[in-house]
């Protein structure tokens, strides 16, 4: 029996005065300009801007960031004395971009710079007092953290009482105390209508390189290099993509094809991301990268290096001008990202073995705590996400942190209704170490407050979620006909990058389609072959990770974003299915469209199809529509059958599947017939 994912679908309310308004303003066509309502883009002129942001006015981070001009003064100053500076980076693709970016920044500019970055399993996250210690005992004068600092109060106190000066730059979440650093740049600090706001670490630290470079009179040269390693971070980072996000983002994906760092162009070699081929709608100065290239083939090779292994290799491979280390680089990079997928794998598969045999009462819960022996910490953050994506639950996930089991330690991942870090500190009382925030966090707990966890993150669950919350969403933006997906459309949709937070993925969705052709394709995906039963169109479409559904029921609503395939000099633009469900309105509840009948019960009527003359009748009880053709053979189909019966008599007719386009079309007809009557 077929069956398909438990999903929830959110479709957005259209909004025709807002769209009709866009639409003739810009010439985007209005499918488009209902994507651009729904991201809260509802005017021309906010149109206009997203499409080109570099329309819109923006103001000088000089005066936007307060301790910016402090920050540019004190390393001027380090560079003109010739003292050491060292940056704290993060283990994650924003702190190791954040470090390669401001080394290569600062080195063009002369200064003496060193770094280190905390290890995962050894330090966690952030700055501590070791490696302040550290960096004293060298002869830093400077130290500068990115992508972390601005919670690490301690360690920073600690650096100054030593005698360092210290410049935090950091994104996330204000402490209630901030650290008595000499200057902190941070964009939790500005007005929340500030365009620089949605910026990630590696963002704040782009906007200090430039800010110093300018002063120093030394921008040339160094300018491309570091907006593609902006662009690798804050897509890999899930930063929001507005504001100037948004603006440098376009930007650097058009100069990253055209890469001068030797690492990035190794990474795109090794990683199969082709910058060659045109799309059809391209002009050959417009080439860019796709977010998409970033966020699953470059990004994760990163990410994976701060997962499972040593972030130096990717500092020294994105900060080399020696394109054979690079491309060594690069290779080590695609073998830990290689051995990261495997352990994920098998991590996810035991976990959703233990969820299913044990089994957990998670929708009792309304939460999913699991709990495994000897699990990477490293990757158990992108299973946690898997099973967000399986379940539609919020997921603590855990493994034992040492050899006699006393201590976990976990991740987390939410849903739309769940706040994360809100649940966390719900359960202080049962945690040691915790922090996150709505969609995500990490934390640790002895082991014997496992039992007592999991029942106080289920009563927090149950105070924020329902039942029907407990199923994966897909958000939905329009409805589309299959014959509107198109270059013309896909071009358009195009210009509406980069995608991201705050900017998602357009996604649409088609009732009553027909899946003609279905198979397995690769390890665990479904190939299909799609047709509106009501048009001639057909679509290719993928449906990742979605093996365990073949085969899928054969008339569906789909959920789907758009996908350009390049196949030997043709283009043409598929469908990447993430829903399905079961139509609302099936084919063979059309006879309910007819609601007047005679006294009699039936209504009859004559009419003309593909040059063929028919008669109908519409019996009222049972509820029977009967199409006969002029050889006598008869059609009949009953209210709520997916199925008729079809020959010249009752006894002999064979099962037809009304819902395929011959039947339809034809039952349309003479339902139309039956209307004008």
């Amino acid at each position: 029996m077929s069956k398909i994912p438990n999903q929830r679908w959110h479709i957005a309310d259209s909004k025709p005065a807002k769209v009709g308004e866009i639409s003739s303003s810009t010439g985007l066509l209005p499918i488009v300009s209902q994507v651009l309502v729904n991201r809260g883009i509802d005017n021309s002129d906010l149109a206009r801007i997203h499409v080109n942001p570099e329309l819109a006015e923006l103001s000088d981070p000089l005066t936007e960031f307060p301790d910016l001009s402090t920050s540019v003064e004190l390393l001027k100053e380090a560079i003109a004395i010739e003292d050491k500076i060292a940056i704290c980076g993060d283990y994650d693709a924003d702190g190791m971009t954040s470090t390669a970016l401001l080394i290569r920044a600062l080195r063009h500019l002369g200064a003496d710079v060193d770094y280190a970055i905390p290890s995962r399993m050894k330090d966690g996250y952030g700055i501590n007092k070791r490696i302040v210690e550290e960096f004293a005992n060298t002869g830093v004068g400077v130290v500068l953290t990115v992508d972390n600092g601005i919670s690490a109060y301690e360690p920073i106190l600690h650096a100054v009482e030593l005698g360092l000066t210290v410049i935090i730059t950091d994104h996330h979440d204000l402490p209630p105390k901030l650290p008595p650093a000499d200057a902190i740049l941070n964009p939790k600090l500005l007005a929340i209508e500030s365009p620089y706001r949605g910026l990630a670490g590696v963002g704040v630290a782009y906007i200090l390189a430039i800010a110093l470079a300018d002063s120093l009179g030394k921008i040339e040269g160094i300018t491309n290099q570091i907006l593609e390693l902006f662009t690798l971070g804050t897509i890999a980072d899930l930063a929001p993509l507005v504001g100037v996000n948004r603006r440098w983002l376009k930007k650097g994906l058009r100069q990253l094809p055209h890469s001068e760092l030797a690492g990035v162009r190794a990474l795109m070699q090794v990683a199969g991301v082709k910058t060659e081929e045109i799309s059809l709608f391209k002009k050959l100065d417009s080439t860019q990268l796709q977010p998409d290239d970033i966020g699953f083939k470059l990004g994760p090779r990163i990410n994976a290096i701060g997962r499972i292994g040593d972030p130096q290799l990717v500092i020294e491979l994105l900060t080399t001008d020696n394109p054979d280390i690079a491309l060594e680089r690069a290779k080590e990079c695609e073998q830990i990202n290689s051995k990261r997928q495997l352990l994920c794998e098998e991590i996810q598969e035991e976990a959703i073995t233990i969820v299913e045999t044990k089994p957990i009462p998670w929708k009792e819960l309304r939460v999913l705590v699991v709990i495994g022996e000897n699990w990477h910490h490293g990757v158990i953050g992108i299973v946690a996400s898997r099973l967000v994506e399986r379940y539609g639950v919020p997921v603590f996930i855990g493994t034992y942190e040492d050899k006699k089991k006393s201590i976990i330690r976990g991740s987390a991942r939410g849903i739309e209704e769940f706040n994360i870090f809100e649940a966390l500190d719900y359960c202080r009382d049962l945690l040691g170490k915790f922090g996150g925030h709505k969609a995500a966090g990490g934390f640790s707990f002895k082991a014997k407050n496992l039992s007592a966890l999991e029942q106080k993150l289920s009563e927090f669950a149950h105070q924020c979620l329902k039942i029907e919350h407990l199923k994966p969403l897909v958000k939905i933006d329009s409805q589309a006909k299959l014959e509107q997906i198109n270059l013309d459309l896909y071009q358009q949709i195009d210009d509406l990058q980069p995608w991201g937070i705050g900017n998602p993925f357009p996604v649409f969705w088609t009732p009553n389609v027909r899946v003609k052709e279905q198979k397995m394709v690769g390890k665990n995906h479904i190939k299909l072959t799609v047709q509106e039963i009501e048009a001639e169109v057909e679509k290719k479409a993928i449906a990742w990770r979605w093996g365990e559904y073949l085969p899928l029921p054969r008339t569906l609503d789909i959920a789907y974003k758009l996908k350009e395939n390049t196949w030997n000099g043709n283009t043409n633009i598929e469908l990447e299915i993430i829903g399905v469900r079961l139509p609302k309105t099936p084919v063979n509840n059309m006879v309910n469209r007819v609601k007047s009948q005679p006294t009699n019960n039936l209504k009859k009527a004559r009419f003309s199809h593909q040059g063929r003359i028919y008669a109908c009748v519409l019996q009222d009880s049972p509820g029977e529509l009967r199409i006969r053709n002029q050889q006598g053979k008869v059609l009949a189909i009953s209210k709520g059958n997916k199925f008729g019966l079809l020959g010249t008599k009752r006894h002999n007719a064979k099962q037809v599947d009304v819902t395929q386009p011959h039947y339809y079309k034809l039952i349309k007809a003479a339902l139309s017939a039956l209307e004008m009557k």
